[in-house]
């Protein structure tokens, strides 16, 4: 991590405003139809309901959950620190942190927006799960289970972060259901799936790919670059075209579909003519690597 790089700055900025994203679906549509997330925003949405209605304590016109999940995830940046490392720690903070502006400062619509509680988390889930797909894609994070969830990843080999969001999302909206009623809670589980579904599509590390190059040039260019801007390993050897029988070079590697991407803009100056062929989706057994 190095502050003086400009991509760090660039990588950041890009993050906060996927948290930008995510406020901006929350307050507008997920708020105002009385919905809740899953994980530590979820629980800090269900306290700030307990605090604001039931104990009529910090009942201003500022909405408290996005402060309550700040507070709720300062053990978990310590985590995040001590276990999994500063470069992660910093950009869950900043994530976390310009969440917690955000959703304080954007305005909460009065009345819904929208007229049903359906349309509402179709709408907010779209748009909170872009944009936190929008600050993993440059290597963000909203804190919460994702910390919980990547550290007992990197302690457990079979363990996964999925796994650790399934059991927090049955807690929090069996409590939702149990307090605010089973409609709410089922249009709170459709509005969390919807935005994992889209954070999934614009969270492109999250997908695997199976890249082949075919290059008439020396593959070194090529492997340099994937080896020590990826810290992906790489496999060539020499072949023979089909048709013209000449030498070619065939190199195989498995990136992340952000990873993908970047690699074609570099093949295009260091073979304009290289033929690649991407598979998306491969499953992958042994030991790879997810760049989050």
């Amino acid at each position: 991590m190095d502050i003086r790089d400009k991509k760090f700055w660039e990588r950041n900025a890009m993050a906060v405003v996927g948290m930008l994203i995510f406020a901006i679906g929350i307050n507008l549509f997920i708020v105002p139809a009385n919905l809740y997330n899953g994980g530590v925003m979820g629980i800090s949405q269900i306290i700030r309901t307990l605090l604001t209605r039931h104990f009529h304590i910090l009942s201003g016109s500022i909405d408290i959950a996005g402060i309550i999940n700040f507070l709720l995830n300062i053990p978990l940046f310590i985590l995040a620190y001590v276990s999994i490392g500063k470069s992660f720690f910093v950009r869950t903070v900043v994530c976390v942190f310009s969440q917690t502006l955000f959703l304080s400062i954007l305005p909460i619509p009065v009345t819904p927006i929208v007229g049903d509680s359906l349309t509402a988390s179709m709408i907010g889930g779209i748009i909170a799960g872009t944009g936190i797909g929008t600050a993993l894609r440059f290597g963000g994070s909203s804190g919460g289970m994702d910390i919980v969830g990547i550290y007992l990843t990197k302690k457990y080999k079979d363990f996964t972060v999925g796994r650790v969001s399934l059991v927090v999302n049955t807690v929090v909206y069996g409590i939702c259901a149990a307090m605010f009623g089973v409609q709410t809670a089922i249009y709170s589980i459709i509005y969390s799936a919807v935005s994992m579904l889209m954070s999934d599509r614009a969270h492109t590390q999250n997908i695997n790919t199976e890249v082949f190059i075919f290059t008439k040039k020396d593959p070194k260019e090529i492997l340099d670059y994937i080896v020590w801007e990826f810290e992906r390993d790489a496999t060539w050897w020499e072949a023979k075209g089909g048709y013209t029988a000449d030498t070619t070079y065939m190199i195989v590697a498995v990136l992340s579909k952000y990873e993908c991407a970047h690699l074609r803009r570099e093949l295009k100056a260091i073979d304009e003519h290289a033929f690649v062929v991407v598979t998306d989706g491969v499953s992958i057994n042994g030991r790879y690597e997810k760049h989050l």
